[in-house]
């Protein structure tokens, strides 16, 4: 069903009180491959959302919104050491975290409650406590809007990086994700290697799929606002990676500065960085940065994505000028 005019306050956690000219939800590939050969697709901007978990509306959408409503679990195919599972885009990812967890299927439970959608996990290539969604994606089933046709990526022809893949890169608005297939493992690998996780766990007992689950659900609850309560989009900025000269010389000023060893250099914690300049719990007018955690901005009530913007941008300027870092917004602008 098509709506206009539709509100898109509770649509995005930011909590944004903006609106799109339409607004589509489907429940098949085949609703949605109708929907791309309609005028309306054709003649309008498109924008695929998943739980308006990880978007910045400036303004209201003049265009189509598209939202998947396919949902489902499946098991596609299973061998000695793994089981692929086949999820709907629209699943909410905690929910196919608990699933797994639940049927002893190890991979994904350092993601818990990361919030959004299936869908958008491979297109964000989500990550935390050093597990990423690319470690246990087996493909990626989209249909292409030009041509309203299906096509499956294997995870190769993904291209992912950190919080990165090729549909943000030279595919982006070209596809919409329709399943995921996950191949999760029978005998799980634990990866506990942050330590604030690795003591939760302690903490909790015997290491296990539930005991990380629930370990990271609590790290995260205690320095993440609830977006029910308050708007945000959780992490806001990124990890910055730096060759080891730069991080060598930063470790001499600063000895405590948190660091993890990266693929092309050293990750350098954000929130940090952003802490360092005094923006922790710094408020401005309707939105400001959360007490609990420097990463996060926050929608105290009434505020407009231009005047998170405008902050974020007061804060990349902030942390460049201090520590010749540039750190980059995870969240997208629209």
């Amino acid at each position: 069903m098509i709506i206009e005019n539709c509100s898109l306050l509770g649509r995005n956690t930011f909590g944004i009180d903006v609106s799109t000219r339409y607004f589509f939800e489907y429940k098949t590939e085949e609703d949605l491959q109708t929907f791309l050969q309609s005028p309306l697709a054709r003649t309008n901007k498109l924008l695929h959302i998943g739980g308006g978990s990880n978007l910045l509306f400036l303004s209201d959408f003049d265009g189509v919104i598209l939202h998947s409503g396919i949902k489902g679990i499946e098991k596609k195919k299973e061998d000695d050491k793994f089981v692929y599972l086949r999820v709907g885009a629209g699943e909410v990812w905690d929910e196919f975290v608990q699933y797994c967890v639940e049927n002893g299927l190890g991979g994904v439970e350092n993601l818990s409650l990361i919030p959004g959608e299936v869908g958008a996990s491979p297109v964000q290539n989500i990550g935390a406590y050093g597990v990423e969604v690319k470690d246990v994606v087996f493909e990626v089933e989209t249909i292409e809007i030009a041509t309203s046709t299906k096509r499956t990526f294997v995870a190769a022809e993904c291209c992912f990086g950190y919080r990165d893949s090729v549909f943000k890169q030279h595919l982006k608005g070209q596809y919409v994700v329709t399943h995921v297939v996950f191949r999760l493992k029978k005998e799980p690998i634990f990866t506990v290697d942050y330590q604030s996780l690795r003591n939760e766990v302690e903490r909790l007992g015997d290491l296990s799929l539930s005991t990380i689950r629930e370990a990271v659900i609590r790290i995260r609850k205690g320095k993440l606002p609830d977006p029910k309560e308050i708007g945000s989009a959780g992490s806001f900025f990124m990890n910055p990676v730096i060759d080891e000269q730069q991080a060598c010389a930063l470790k001499q000023i600063y000895p405590t500065m948190p660091t993890h060893t990266a693929k092309n250099g050293v990750k350098i914690s954000a929130g940090w960085l952003i802490e360092q300049c005094g923006w922790k719990g710094y408020s401005d007018g309707n939105v400001g940065v959360y007490e609990k955690q420097a990463l996060v901005l926050v929608n105290k009530g009434g505020g407009t994505g231009r005047e998170v913007a405008a902050l974020a941008r007061k804060i990349q300027s902030s942390v460049s000028e201090k520590f010749h870092i540039e750190i980059k917004s995870e969240v997208v602008f629209v």
